[in-house]
């Protein structure tokens, strides 16, 4: 009943690790993974006397990040301190930028027919510490540890408009900014690694309400799979209030993954205020047309533009396209297959079926595709040519993508050249003609799926190496002439 009187209410914020090298605001490490605080320094630390100097690198990222996400970029900006206590905040403070973010105005699109989720605002801030907690979770843990390696590791904030209306359309938002970041070489978006993490706020209302209900936050989700479920539980649990006539409390909950349920942190009071003031130790930021018309100019192609060239230019249906746009590197490995001279669609059928079906029973990765492409067009040649049948094929290319070698080299070394002379096939159609006389009956009284069993049992006898083209034109020949 909740689910058709009920409406959601979502709005994301998602927290981007830059791909830099160094901090947002010191040269100390961002890598991930080093023993917990080695990477620190006294400004990332907030010693006294230590001052901060922006990262232009970190600065380039923002605006490519901005224009992958279809926003506007402003020129004159600047960074404010953001006032608050935590563990995980040396400085008592962290450097963002409050009310007058790098940019603004941009959207992505979901669904079919597209909906448009419009993103309010993206702007540039350090990250904070990471608190390792010695229990089960939060509520349980006997102390807390504090690293700080990750404090002042260079983010960009990105802030959704309450556009969202069902955990599925959050999937796919949060999907397709993932891999435009990717393309766009801003950041891995690795949510393993913590370098894309997403809060999520979410409100109930009864459906045709315009003014929607308290808000919810959900902090720190950090895969597709949390944030959707989360979602869908908070959803039901809201509604379920409402239904009782209980007062739903803005505040900020907790996602268990492993109960499957969230649980409250704190009370979020609608009055709290961060006292945000500029930055007093850096002027303010101020891009140059140039700078942004650099980065603009040498944006790597994006996604949404790679899907409508194969789809326009070279012809694929729209399905493949967004599959062979996963990552980089499954493009530009299509996009060599094609420029060798093989046929799109011919090249795109191979990748989705085998390529990928034994890349992931393995668990490679698309940086890690187990054949060249050159080797892969030259097995598509050798089916052209009729050296061997698809179906061999399928044996050469597992061949291929385990030992290495080339096409070529596994059909001679195992003798899988296909079988085209009809001196050759003679002998075995005969045989099968002989042995099948119920499917000789169907097929001359016009039933062709006899025709299928006999070439059928042609390939079994020749294991495959028999051209099928060939022995449907002799069959057909010697039953019905």
């Amino acid at each position: 009943m909740s689910q058709e009187r009920y409406e959601m209410t979502v709005g994301l914020e998602v927290h981007v690790a830059l791909g830099t090298q160094s901090k947002m605001f010191c040269r100390c490490s961002s890598r991930f993974g080093d023993p917990p605080n080695t990477n620190v320094c006294p400004a990332c630390l907030g010693l006294p006397g230590a001052l901060p100097i922006p990262n232009q690198e970190a600065v380039r990222l923002g605006v490519r990040a901005a224009l992958a996400l279809n926003c506007e970029v402003h020129s004159r900006t600047k960074f404010d301190r953001k006032n608050y206590f935590y563990p995980d905040l040396p400085k008592g403070y962290q450097i963002t930028q409050a009310d007058e973010p790098l940019a603004t105005g941009g959207y992505i699109e979901v669904g079919d027919p597209p909906k448009r989720i419009r993103v309010r605002r993206l702007h540039l801030e350090e990250d904070t510490g990471k608190s390792l907690h010695a229990g089960d979770d939060i509520t349980t843990a006997s102390h807390t540890l504090m690293d700080f390696n990750r404090s002042g590791v260079p983010l960009a904030e990105i802030v959704s408009e309450p556009d969202i209306s069902s955990p599925d359309e959050a999937r796919q938002y949060l999907e397709k900014m993932q891999r435009a970041l990717y393309f766009a070489g801003v950041s891995d978006v690795k949510m393993e690694e913590g370098s894309m993490r997403v809060d999520c706020n979410i409100s109930v209302k009864p459906s045709g309400r315009k003014m929607p209900g308290a808000r919810v936050e959900l902090k720190n989700l950090s895969s597709f799979r949390a944030v959707t479920r989360a979602l869908a539980y908070e959803y039901q649990r809201q509604s379920a209030l409402v239904d009782r006539g209980e007062e739903v409390l803005q505040e900020t909950r907790h996602w268990d993954e492993v109960k499957e349920a969230t649980f409250p942190l704190r009370q979020k009071d609608a009055t709290v205020d961060y006292w945000p003031f500029p930055e007093p130790d850096m002027g303010r930021l101020e891009l140059s047309w140039e700078f942004i018309q650099e980065v603009r100019d040498t944006m790597p192609e994006l996604p949404h533009e790679i899907v409508g060239r194969f789809v326009n230019q070279l012809g694929l249906p729209k399905y493949d396209a967004e599959v062979l746009t996963q990552s980089p590197s499954l493009v530009r490995f299509f996009d060599r297959c094609v420029g060798l001279g093989a046929q799109p669609k011919t090249v795109s059928n191979w990748v989705m079926g085998d390529l990928l079906g034994y890349m992931k029973a393995r668990g490679l990765t698309h940086d890690q595709i187990p054949v060249s492409p050159e080797n892969l067009v030259s097995m598509i040649e050798l089916i052209e040519k009729e050296v061997i049948s698809g179906k061999i094929a399928k044996d050469v290319l597992a061949k291929m993508m385990e030992t290495g070698k080339t096409p070529e080299d596994i059909v001679e070394e195992e003798g899988l050249r296909q079988v085209s002379d009809e001196a050759s096939l003679a002998a075995i159609v005969d045989s099968v003609i002989e042995s099948s006389p119920a499917a000789v009956s169907d097929l001359r009284a016009g039933k062709g799926k006899a025709l299928g069993f006999l070439v059928g049992q042609v390939m079994k006898a020749t294991k495959g190496k028999a051209n099928p083209a060939k022995v449907n034109i002799m069959l057909k020949k010697k039953i019905l002439s």
